[in-house]
C-alpha cells in the first residue's frame, strides 16, 4: 500500500508540472502566433488536451506497473490489466466517466480515487484558462485593450 500512495504522490507532481509548462509554453507562445484569434483558441483546446491525453498516459502506465509488476491488485471485466486496459481505464478514471466495466480491486484502488480527483482538478484548470485566454481573444478583438 505505501508503494501505490508514493505512486500517487509522484503522480500528482508530474501531472501538475506537465500541465503547468504545457499552458505556461501556450500562454507566452499564443500572443506571437500569426493566426486569427479565434483560431489561437483552437491551438489552446488541442494543447490542453494533448496535456490531459500524456496524465492519461502517465496514470495507465502507474496502473499497468502496479499490478504487472508489483501485483498491487488488479483489474477485473474485459481481458483484465492490459495495457490497453489500463489506459482505458485511466482515461474513464480521470475524466469520472467511470464506465465500470473496468473495477479496480487490491490497494490500486487508491490509485483510482487519487487519479479521479486530480483529473477533476486538472480538467478544471483547462477549463479556466480555457475562458481566460477566450476573453482575452475576445477584447482583442472588440479593440478593448487586455487586461
Amino acid at each position: 500500500m505505501l508503494l501505490v500512495a508514493a505512486a500517487c504522490l509522484l503522480l500528482i507532481a508530474l501531472t501538475t508540472l506537465l500541465h503547468y509548462e504545457v499552458l505556461r509554453g501556450i500562454n507566452g507562445w499564443l500572443p506571437a502566433l500569426r493566426i486569427p484569434n479565434r483560431s489561437k483558441l483552437l491551438v489552446v483546446m488541442f494543447a490542453a488536451f494533448t496535456a490531459h491525453i500524456l496524465e492519461v498516459g502517465l496514470y495507465g502506465a502507474a496502473v499497468f506497473a502496479l499490478i504487472r509488476y508489483a501485483g498491487l491488485g488488479s483489474l477485473t471485466g474485459g481481458d483484465g490489466a492490459t495495457l490497453i486496459n489500463c489506459l482505458y481505464f485511466s482515461a474513464e478514471t480521470y475524466s469520472s466517466l467511470g464506465f465500470g466495466d473496468l473495477i479496480p480491486t487490491g490497494p490500486i484502488r487508491l490509485l483510482a480515487g487519487t487519479e479521479a480527483l486530480n483529473g477533476l482538478l486538472l480538467i478544471g484548470w483547462s477549463a479556466s484558462f480555457a475562458y481566460i485566454a477566450m476573453e482575452r481573444f475576445w477584447r482583442i478583438d472588440s479593440g478593448e485593450s487586455p487586461s
